[in-house]
């Protein structure tokens, strides 16, 4: 019989519950974003920890709208109308504010693109940013739903954006009684990519663009290796500083550079501007931007650079900076004192580029 002496006594290891928020960063968060996150997040799988199958097979099961501020108006009609696209068409969701106080004569439009890594979100997720900007603007604002990666990978996201802004102005400006003078287009993280890159297509084109809100947004994507990990030479200390945050980890994000481009990313993408707008050699002639970033998101120091560019250029930036939150602090607007006043700056910039007021 074995001498029990023999074997050490049991232990006991201790390790952080999945996605928790990394000891050195706790202190750095908001406290109504830390409660939050350990009430309704702590523990819990994120989209990119499960299948992708599963997802699409029940969205709401793995989508935490906790936080979210959800705004109640009366004077915004909303409707939904179809894009055609190349290989099928997609869903554009159409809000108007009606009734007293509605634009008289022609209107300006906001155009949105969804984030999520350009492979989750949907119409759901600035519903009410959506609202928001149609009652106290008076503006039309048109909300794509283009179709996501893995399934319809890079150029699909790009292409649809860039029809969807041509059926904008060429189909839909005498229904909707849009001056074409006043369009604006933003979006967050991915769609901030979006917003960027159809700000540079109207550029090239000639077309006239009054405002992009780059929102988080995604700037460069060629931070990655070919196979997705963390090039060594990454210019951004917010990558190296944040890897491990929550929201949207480093692994999060090279989980989307894959999804999107292929592994590896297909040597045709390895200098293309549509995948990283930081890559193109001239950011000059664009349309004004709001670009906000949050302190603690890896994506921070891409996208304040990127509005370094702009203004070296000579095109028109400005760039804040969210202290205290996270990559997804627009959409915690019901619990973060930033969401607020994301809500109200971006209203207000809207309002300035558009020469309009902001009705109650």
């Amino acid at each position: 019989m074995a001498n029990a002496d023999a074997y050490p006594p049991p232990q006991t290891i201790e390790l952080p519950v999945l996605n928790s928020i990394p000891d050195h960063l706790v202190d750095r968060f908001d406290p109504a974003f830390v409660e939050h996150h350990n009430k309704y997040q702590r523990g819990r799988l994120h989209t990119h920890q499960i299948p992708i199958e599963w997802y699409r097979a029940n969205p709401a099961k793995y989508t935490i709208s906790y936080g979210r501020d959800h705004f109640k108006t009366s004077r915004v009609k909303i409707s939904e109308q179809k894009c055609p696209v190349k290989g099928g068409e997609i869903a554009i969701r159409i809000f108007e504010r009606v009734e007293e106080g509605a634009v008289k004569g022609k209107r300006p439009a906001y155009m949105n693109f969804h984030g999520g890594g350009w492979v989750f979100g949907g119409l759901h997720s600035d519903h009410e940013f959506g609202k928001r900007l149609a009652h106290h603007l008076g503006c039309v604002v048109f909300d794509v739903d283009y179709r996501l990666a893995p399934e319809h990978p890079h150029p699909t996201q790009v292409e649809d954006s860039w029809a969807a802004f041509q059926w904008m102005r060429e189909q839909k400006a005498e229904e909707f009684n849009l001056d074409l003078d006043r369009l604006a287009v933003g979006g967050a993280s991915a769609g901030g990519h979006l917003s960027a890159v159809t700000a540079l297509r109207c550029r090239e084109k000639k077309i006239p663009l009054a405002f992009q809100l780059l929102i988080v947004p995604v700037t460069d994507l060629h931070v990655f290796t070919p196979t997705g990990e963390l090039e060594r030479s990454c210019p951004y200390e917010s990558y190296r500083e944040m890897w491990d945050t929550v929201a949207l980890p480093g692994e999060r994000m090279s989980y989307f550079h894959r999804a999107l481009l292929g592994n590896p990313r297909p040597a045709k993408y390895d200098n293309d501007w549509e995948v990283s707008p930081m890559r193109h050699p001239d950011l000059s002639g664009l349309a004004p931007a709001l670009i906000v970033t949050a302190e603690l998101d890896p994506l921070r120091d891409e996208g304040e650079a990127y509005g370094k560019r702009m203004n070296e250029a000579g095109s028109k930036t400005e760039i804040w900076r969210i202290p205290g939150v996270p990559h997804t602090v627009v959409h915690l607007d019901g619990i973060l004192k930033g969401g607020r006043e994301f809500n109200r700056r971006a209203i207000e910039a809207l309002s300035k580029a558009f020469g309009s007021s902001v009705m109650e």
